[in-house]
């Protein structure tokens, strides 16, 4: 039994975890509804794009009224999305949204998985999507996926044609149709099944179609379920429950109302056998899909019917003879039998009141660093339980080792609703991972993560850094219970909080800046921190051979206690290279890590670590003017951009849009998606055009038109204009200068199209329309097949000075340090304001 207790330890999927949230409480409703749970297996898979994809509304439906074992895999993170809560692009954005994900998953009952696919930014092809991401890498994950999962069915969220609305959707819907037939065949990525997967079919795969975006793809002749109904064990709908889990993509502004009553989902079918009645129709979920099954479900029965609501803990006992009886069972597939057992052992510890943490007061401990952990179990019932002991386990271990130390023994008799504590310092491996997550560890490519180690993939987050498995004997039965060690703190305000344990090199390495923008300067002079996780001394304290040797450092620096931090300057060239820097430790470690860390209250603390460098860009641009304020508006990096730029940039909130204010700038630039963020901007609207009437420059960059307020009534400008979701994803695009004579594309910088090359993931996004005369359209592009656009910058004179909208994706090429950004973003914001001569700048036919 303990070999087979020590197996499951291995086969729980972590991606049912987060990493820093106290220990699950259940309530005497959830135990009864685990208990319900015992008596189904069956399996749904879902499967979309993105985080925020997903139908909640089914997923909260299937998990906790049909109790099937319910997934959701998502081709991507979000990295290439927008971000409405803070500047978080890309990598970081994705780190969010995988988080935002894991925190709807624990609402709605589901379980998170992912493919190693980039979220590249929009796409208008589905042929692009699946090139870009390497459409035969991509399908292999979500083989992988199904092999291990095996749902009895499969669920897309999109069709696989235009009316998914983005490249990536109908991809998500090309790849899960295909893995649905590969993952069956053994000729197809054979290399698996030595991981311990086999072939697997299931047995239908549908699409879940639906009426949104103006397009209704529903149909009274398909499968048609009611998924609002109400559950009375847990006293909410399935819409209500939906709208919690929905409500956690808090960067993607979609928090929604709890909708009760009716609500229908509809389902055509892609492959496999027909369904009439309901998504599993013809698939047996209940114990006589297994051999020996029949008494097993009537053991369960007896459970349930004598379970009490007052005492789970009178359950224990018939849990423990269930558990038995499941272990016993022979089959070819032991699939469900390893399911059930995890299920029921999570039963016994919820009835018998058990609660049990592994906890630390510090937030970091280095490599090669002690730390003291915190051990705490208590038996809140009567249960006879005894702590024989724990392992202290190395989380970042690969499934199936042994443990790197033998049991502590214990051999502790818990006292009924009496804390048993114990501490322990134990020393950290010097070689021991870095708490990265697991897909940024290696070389990603443009449309890719790549991850080496198979069973990581498909993992939503990385495996706790260090984990404590307590020995328990309950009821003459070891079970082998596994937690996460946290940092747990008491924050004055918000009280017991957790949140990871974060494994660091000894010392990190921060520049103050990653980016420098060189104009005629032959050299820049930045700050750097180091900051010491443990006592240290750098036995060779000097900074990379890519750097002078005048930026070598003393030898007094050389001896860092644990916590400190030193600043010091560092001379950088112009020669366009990057920069990385590192230092050699006592052992000779190779200290080259800058430490990032991402803080919101709705999900846990993020780290991730980078190598530390600074990239350096020479741009030949002039810029006018000095002072500029900046609104700021969802968020983004670029009033750090124009204070490369030389510009002293002052951030503006509601108090100071007031014109006495406002016109001692010489421009003012409105961060994205200010109008979508801000109420207020409806009231500052006079006082703003008043600014560029008495001769200022006022920059908008883009906003959406999906959210109600200033974008309603479209007062953003002097003059009418809408927004629309018109958005050019090519960033290769070719530019068309509508009016090549503008003094936007002549002054101060004379733009060309050479200030297009290089430019990042998309030219612009939410771009103008319907524009009134008095607006001229500078540039347009267009999209592979598609016609082109011109309002992706649009500029007008407002008494004596200008207006300008743009859709063009500075907030992204700015932070890149792409050259003719920074030349075409001078010209933008330059004074003094243009005199246009309307007989020069007549729009060209495009």
């Amino acid at each position: 039994m303990r070999k087979l207790l020590l197996i499951l330890l291995f086969t729980v999927h972590y991606s049912l975890f987060s990493t820093a949230q106290p220990p699950v409480a259940y309530s005497a409703s959830d135990i009864y509804l685990g208990l319900k749970k015992l008596k189904v297996l069956g399996s749904v898979l879902y499967l979309a794009a993105h985080p925020d994809d997903e139908n909640t509304r089914l997923l909260a439906y299937l998990s906790k009224d049909k109790l099937y074992r319910t997934g959701y895999m998502s081709m991507t993170r979000g990295d290439g999305g927008q971000n409405l809560i803070g500047d978080e692009q890309g990598i970081e954005l994705g780190l969010i949204r995988t988080q935002e994900l894991l925190a709807a998953r624990r609402i709605d009952g589901a379980e998170q998985f992912f493919s190693r696919a980039f979220d590249f930014g929009f796409s208008k092809s589905t042929d692009e999507a699946l090139k870009t991401w390497d459409k035969e890498k991509i399908l292999s994950d979500v083989v992988w996926m199904i092999r291990k999962f095996q749902p009895d069915v499969m669920i897309t969220r999109f069709p696989e044609d235009s009316r998914a609305g983005h490249g990536h959707h109908s991809g998500s819907a090309v790849l899960a149709r295909e893995a649905f037939i590969a993952a069956a065949d053994p000729n197809r990525f054979p290399e698996q099944f030595k991981y311990g997967v086999k072939p697997w079919q299931a047995k239908r795969i549908m699409w879940n179609t639906f009426n949104f975006g103006g397009n209704n793809t529903t149909s009274e002749s398909q499968l048609k379920i009611d998924v609002g109904t109400y559950n009375a064990v847990l006293g909410k709908s399935y819409g209500e429950m939906a709208a919690e889990s929905r409500s956690q993509h808090k960067s993607q502004g979609f928090g929604v109302p709890r909708s009760r009553g009716q609500q229908f989902e509809y389902f055509k079918l892609t492959l496999g056998d027909s369904a009439s009645k309901d998504i599993l129709d013809g698939v047996i979920t209940d114990w006589s899909r297994v051999e020996g099954g029949a008494a097993i479900a009537t053991q369960i029965d007896s459970i349930i019917k004598s379970y009490s609501f007052d005492n789970p803990s009178a359950s224990v006992d018939a849990l423990l003879s269930l558990y038995k009886t499941i272990s016993k069972l022979q089959l070819a597939d032991n699939y469900w039998r390893e399911r059930k057992m995890q299920e029921v052992q999570q039963l016994i510890e919820a009835c018998a009141g058990l609660y049990a943490e592994g906890a630390t007061t510090e937030q970091y401990v280095a490599q090669g660093d002690t730390l003291k952990i915190n051990y705490s179990v208590i038996d809140r019932s009567n249960t006879k339980i005894v702590v024989k002991g724990y392992y202290q386990f190395d989380g970042n271990a690969p499934e199936g080792d042994t443990y790197k130390s033998a049991l502590n023994e214990l051999n502790k008799e818990l006292e009924p609703n009496k804390n048993f504590s114990y501490s322990k310092t134990i020393l950290i491996d010097p070689i021991h991972e870095i708490s990265q997550p697991y897909w940024l560890k290696e070389e990603m490519t443009k449309g890719s993560f790549n991850v080496s180690d198979q069973k990581l993939i498909g993992m939503a987050q990385n495996k706790p850094s260090l984990e404590v498995v307590y020995v328990v004997n309950i009821g003459g039965e070891d079970f082998y219970i596994r937690k996460p060690v946290q940092y747990k703190f008491t924050d004055p305000v918000k009280g017991e909080l957790f949140q990871p344990l974060v494994i660091t090199p000894a010392v990190t390495i921060k520049p103050d800046k990653n980016l420098l923008v060189f104009d005629r300067a032959k050299e820049m002079i930045i700050n750097t921190s180091l900051k010491a996780y443990k006592n240290i001394q750098l036995s060779d304290p000097k900074l990379s051979s890519q750097l002078p040797p005048e930026n070598y450092l003393n030898a007094g620096w050389g001896d860092f206690a644990k916590g400190e931090e030193k600043n010091f300057p560092i001379v950088i060239k112009a020669d366009g290279k990057r920069k990385q820097f590192f230092f050699t430790g006592n052992y000779n470690e190779h200290l080259n890590k800058a430490i990032h860390e991402i803080k919101y209250d709705h999900i846990p603390n993020i780290t991730y670590f980078t190598d530390a460098a600074v990239k350096t860009v020479s741009v030949d641009y002039k810029a006018t003017g000095k002072n500029i304020g900046y609104i700021v508006g969802a968020g983004d990096k670029v009033p750090d951009a124009l204070t490369q730029m030389g510009y002293t940039v002052t951030m503006l909130g509601e108090k100071d849009l007031t014109f006495d204010n406002l016109k001692k700038y010489d421009a003012v630039v409105a961060g994205v998606r200010t109008y979508n963020v801000h109420d207020y901007m409806v009231n500052a609207y006079d006082a703003l055009m008043e600014y560029v009437k008495q001769g200022g420059v006022y920059v908008v960059q883009y906003n959406t038109n999906s959210f109600a307020g200033p974008l309603a009534n479209g007062k953003i400008g002097p003059a009418a204009f809408t927004i629309t979701r018109n958005r050019i994803t090519d960033e290769e695009a070719k530019v068309n200068f509508l009016q090549p004579n503008h003094p936007v594309l002549n002054y101060p910088n004379k733009i060309t199209e050479k200030d297009f090359d290089g430019w990042i993931q998309e030219r612009s996004i939410y771009e103008a329309d319907k524009v009134d005369s008095s607006y001229a359209s500078v540039l347009s592009f267009n999209d592979p097949g598609e016609q082109p656009t011109s309002g992706s910058l649009i500029v007008t004179n407002y008494g004596k000075g200008k207006f300008v909208y743009t859709g063009l994706v500075f907030f992204r090429e700015l932070p890149a340090g792409v050259p003719g950004a920074y030349r075409l973003f001078a010209n933008i914001l330059a004074k003094p304001a243009m005199k246009i001569q309307k007989s020069k700048l007549k729009s060209k036919k495009g």
